[in-house]
């Protein structure tokens, strides 16, 4: 397997590592939006969340809100947000699943690509009920 993050957790790879545990590690991206901007891993393969073990993305996410807490407490941000993608639409391009920590101020340059579909009927009933049903298959993917 040829992938940067899982070199990067065996410490194959250099990176300004700034937390790690059994599960995880956290790393400045290097490419930043911003100033303090952070990779959050798990140390185990997995191509997207689909893959991604459950265990793992408990892991995940502890680490993430360490790390926000972190970077919060070190700049002083004015906000922060955390994103993932999962697949190419999405816009993923290391195919190794990773969360973004990324602090905020006012007048910076980032602007996420969220964008409300306008002109939707409005019916929320429907698919709100499609999604109880796959729950209830106790599926991830």
């Amino acid at each position: 397997m040829d992938c940067i993050f899982c070199a990067i957790a065996a410490r194959e790879a250099p990176a300004h590592v700034v937390a790690e545990d059994e599960r995880t590690i956290a790393f400045m991206d290097i490419d930043p939006l911003v100033r303090g901007h952070v990779l959050v891993v798990p140390r185990s393969h997995a191509r997207d969340l689909w893959e991604m073990a459950i265990e793992d993305g408990d892991a995940l996410m502890r680490t993430t809100r360490r790390v926000a807490g972190a970077v919060h407490r070190a700049f002083r941000p004015d906000g922060m947000n955390l994103f993932h993608a999962t697949g190419e639409a999405a816009g993923q391009t290391v195919f190794h699943v990773h969360l973004h920590v990324v602090p905020r101020w006012f007048g910076d340059a980032f602007r996420p690509p969220v964008v409300p579909e306008r002109g939707l009927d409005g019916d929320l009933a429907t698919p709100a009920a499609e999604i109880r049903a796959a729950l209830e298959t106790g599926d991830l993917a």
